[in-house]
C-alpha cells in the first residue's frame, strides 16, 4: 500500500524579493562615489606619470644613457648617459636587501613561530612599529651618528645601504610576519604529528608555503627604498663617474643625480633631471613585475 503526500508548490519554492526603489538609489550613489573617488585619485597619478615621460623619454631613448657616464662632461654639454647612477643605485640596493632580507626574515620568524605572546615579542613589534613610521632623514643621520663620528670611518655607498637596511628591515618583518600567520595550522600539527623537529617544520612546511608572498614582500620593500634622497645626500658623494666599490669613494644614485641635475639652469641638466626620473620609475616597475612573477611561480600548487 502506496501513500501519496500532494505537497504545496508555494511552500518549498523560494520567494523573491524586489529591491525597494530606496536601496537601489542608494546603492547607485555609494557606486557613484567610489567612482569619483577613483577617478579624482587617478588624475595626479596620471599627471605625474604623463609629466615624466614627455619630459624624460627623449635622453632615455638615446643608447648612450644607459652605457655611458658624466665623467668629463660640463654641465652645460649635451651628451652622456646615467649608467654610473643605475650602478650605484643597484648596488646600494642589492647590497641591502643582502642585509635586510634575513634580518626581517627571522625576526618575523621569531615573532610567529617562538615568541608569541612573550614580552620580548611584543617589545620587539612596538620596536618594528616605530622603525616603520621612522623618516629616511633620521636613519641617515642615524648611521652618520654612528659611522661616521663614532666609528670614523668615511662616507661611503655602504653607509647608504645601512640606511636604506633601517627603512627595509621593518617592511620585511611586517610582510613575512603576516605570510607566516596565514599558513594553517594544521600544517604544523601534521608535521609535528609525524615526530618533525619545530625548525624543520619551520624549513621545510612552513617557509615554502609563504614563500611566494614572502618573496613579494622582499622586492616591493626593495623597490620603495632605493628610491630614497635623504641617505645619500648624506652619507655619499656624488661623482660622474662610474665606481663599482660600495666601501670607499663617491658613488652616484639616481636619486643623487636628480638632487646635482636639479641645480642645473641648462637643458642638458633638465634632460638629465627627468632622463633620472623616468628610469628611476622603470627599475621600479620591474621590480613590481618580478614580484608579481615570483609570486605566481612560487606559489603553492593547489588542485
Amino acid at each position: 500500500m502506496s501513500t501519496s503526500v500532494d505537497l504545496d508548490k508555494s511552500a518549498v519554492e523560494p520567494t523573491f524579493v524586489g529591491i525597494s526603489g530606496g536601496r537601489r538609489a542608494r546603492n547607485a550613489l555609494a557606486t557613484g562615489l567610489m567612482t569619483l573617488a577613483f577617478l579624482i585619485a587617478l588624475v595626479p597619478l596620471v599627471w605625474v606619470v604623463w609629466t615624466v615621460v614627455s619630459k624624460g623619454l627623449a635622453p632615455v631613448l638615446t643608447g648612450h644613457w644607459w652605457s655611458e657616464s658624466l665623467n668629463g662632461l660640463l654641465a652645460r654639454q649635451q651628451g652622456g648617459g646615467a649608467y654610473h647612477a643605475i650602478v650605484g643605485t643597484l648596488l646600494q640596493g642589492l647590497v641591502c636587501a643582502v642585509l635586510a632580507t634575513p634580518i626581517g626574515i627571522m625576526v618575523a620568524i621569531y615573532l610567529v613561530e617562538y615568541g608569541a605572546g612573550t614580552r620580548l615579542a611584543r617589545a620587539t613589534t612596538f620596536m618594528v612599529d616605530i622603525l616603520t613610521g621612522v623618516p629616511s632623514i633620521v636613519a641617515a643621520l642615524f648611521v652618520y651618528a654612528v659611522w661616521i663620528s663614532i666609528f670614523g670611518l668615511p662616507r661611503s655607498a655602504f653607509a647608504v645601504s645601512l640606511a636604506l637596511v633601517l627603512l627595509m628591515v621593518p617592511v620585511v618583518v611586517r610582510s613575512t610576519e603576516e605570510m607566516l600567520r596565514i599558513v594553517p595550522d594544521d600544517l604544523r600539527e601534521a608535521a609535528y604529528a609525524l615526530g618533525v623537529p619545530k625548525w624543520k617544520t619551520i624549513v621545510k612546511v612552513v617557509i615554502p608555503t609563504a614563500l611566494s608572498g614572502m618573496l613579494t614582500g622582499i622586492v616591493l620593500a626593495l623597490a620603495r627604498v632605493m628610491g630614497e634622497t635623504a641617505p645619500v645626500l648624506i652619507l655619499v658623494a656624488y661623482a660622474p663617474f662610474i665606481n663599482f666599490d660600495i666601501f670607499q669613494g663617491n658613488m652616484a644614485s639616481l636619486p643623487l643625480l636628480m638632487t646635482v641635475e636639479r641645480s642645473n639652469p641648462t637643458d642638458a641638466g633638465a634632460d638629465r633631471l627627468w632622463g633620472a626620473a623616468i628610469t628611476l620609475i622603470l627599475i621600479i616597475t620591474l621590480f613590481q613585475l618580478l614580484a608579481a612573477f615570483l609570486s605566481k611561480v612560487t606559489a603553492p600548487k593547489t588542485k
